[in-house]
């Protein structure tokens, strides 16, 4: 007895099993056709995924940097210092879910 994983969810199933313990997926009975559909739509809804979290993250950047400029004339305030924080996390969050998007892009063209 093997573990692979699941072609529906990537998740570790047995290879003995009928079907997928986690998302339902009769290995017995999945075609090709199937299959295909389903990592297609795998791909996509990761996609969503990453775009979400981009735009989550640029959201997070604008707040902070509206924050920055409404407190302009109290720099050593909290709230300052909180849109301070909320803009750099907001940025990098914004880069880093960029580059792992085109990343994901780049490997799905290849698939």
């Amino acid at each position: 007895m093997a573990v692979i994983n699941c072609p529906a969810c990537s998740k570790k199933i047995s290879d003995k099993a009928p079907t997928c313990s986690h998302c339902g997926l009769e290995i017995a009975n999945a075609t090709g056709d199937r299959l295909s559909h389903i990592r297609k739509v795998n791909r996509i809804q990761r996609a969503q995924t990453l775009l979400n979290q981009s735009f989550i993250a640029m959201l997070l950047f604008c707040a902070g940097f509206l924050g920055i400029f409404w407190y302009d004339n109290n720099q050593t305030s909290w709230q300052y210092l909180l849109s301070m924080i909320v803009c750099v996390i907001g940025f990098f969050s914004y880069i880093i879910t960029r580059i792992r998007l085109i990343i994901f892009k780049r490997t799905s063209k290849e698939l």
